[in-house]
């Protein structure tokens, strides 16, 4: 079984990496599709995603999944909150009965460099020590980036301007975590991440910030 890494963040918080290897048919087995996918590959990485929901917490009800204007799927009871990321042969998920939570997963590749400007402000990227005057560090420009898209996705509600709403302020990296000022609802925010030999995991749940 290809589950490549999962955490127990709290008593009801789980998230999880699979690593895919199976089949489509291994997972249409047991998940539904809930939208038409016309690309082989991403309709294996969108059953993977969802297969790891139940694989996280048995009791997720797949056919409760719906989709909102934005895009993200979501449960109209909120017995769960969650979100899905994937990328190559990876799909990564968090699952909360507690709180609203968003995860991204990612693989360094060159193309991060050529749209850092994109998403990252001047002072972030002064501060990060990412500008192109700097030695190239994909993995934690990459990283960057996985922090940002994790808030967006817990945020929930698209329309967000990655370079002046998501305010990255700092790096801790004996904690692993990245401190965020996120304008568009003035939350102070904790973003933890992960790195692995091919692969940046980034993830937020709303949490009581101290300190």
């Amino acid at each position: 079984m290809p589950i490549f890494f999962q955490q127990q963040i709290n008593p009801g918080t789980r998230l999880g990496i699979w690593k895919i290897e199976e089949t489509e048919t291994f997972f249409r087995d047991s998940v539904p599709v809930h939208r038409d996918v016309t690309h082989p590959h991403k309709r294996l990485q969108h059953l993977a995603g969802r297969f790891l929901l139940q694989f996280l917490f048995p009791a997720f009800p797949y056919e409760m999944i719906q989709l909102a204007d934005t895009r993200k799927p979501f449960l109209p009871s909120e017995q769960f909150h969650f979100s899905i990321s994937h990328c190559g042969d990876y799909a990564a998920a968090i699952v909360s009965r507690e709180t609203r939570a968003g995860i991204d997963v990612e693989i360094p590749i060159g193309k991060i460099a050529r749209i850092r400007e994109k998403f990252l402000s001047p002072e972030e990227i002064e501060q990060f020590g990412v500008g192109a005057g700097h030695p190239e560090n994909l993995r934690l420009l990459t990283t960057l980036w996985s922090a940002k898209e994790a808030v967006y996705k817990w945020y929930g509600e698209g329309k967000v301007d990655f370079s002046e709403q998501i305010r990255l302020q700092g790096i801790d990296e004996e904690q692993r975590i990245i401190r965020c000022f996120f304008t568009k609802t003035n939350s102070s925010l904790r973003i933890h991440y992960g790195s692995f030999d091919n692969l940046v995991l980034a993830w937020v749940i709303d949490e009581a910030i101290t300190g």
